[in-house]
């Protein structure tokens, strides 16, 4: 597979995850991806979306977290705290270019594709939890970018 200049045929395609590994901080963010190219990787990969992409903000007990770290907490806060906020994904994606590492994202709705297009990746990673949902699976193949899927 052809994902931007590299051919995952040839050798094997080393991505960091970003995730939620920002910790609420672009200053870290930024500098993640840095390390990221320094460690030998080629892509840096994050998420895009809202917490209103993903849950409801309700007090009701499906929502509230049971146990571990957030326990008694709602989802609502979980995802909000966890998020790239889409104000960071300009820096994000200029910081890689600028480092020579690929950048891409899992968008978790449409909302977050259509956001998320204006960058234009050179992928996308569908999530295991959205690989369920063919509707979103085929907006994603819309793009006919390569795209990477979670199991």
């Amino acid at each position: 597979m052809q994902i931007g200049n590299f051919d995952t045929d040839k050798k094997v395609f080393i991505i960091a995850e970003l995730s939620a590994n920002h910790a609420g901080s672009l200053e870290m963010a930024l500098k993640s991806i840095k390390a990221a190219k320094k460690a030998g990787a080629d892509a840096i990969k994050i998420q895009t979306y809202t917490a209103d992409s993903l849950t409801l903000n309700s007090d009701k007990e499906d929502f509230i977290i049971k146990g571990g770290l957030w326990d008694k907490r709602k989802l609502y806060e979980l995802y909000e705290s966890a998020k790239t906020p889409y104000e960071w994904h300009s820096q994000i994606f200029e910081t890689a270019q600028n480092e020579g590492i690929l950048c891409f994202s899992s968008p978790f709705a449409k909302e977050d594709l259509e956001f998320l297009k204006r960058f234009d990746p050179m992928a996308y990673k569908i999530a295991s939890f959205e690989a369920n949902d063919e509707n979103f699976v085929r907006l994603i193949a819309k793009e006919k970018k390569p795209t990477i899927v979670s199991t």
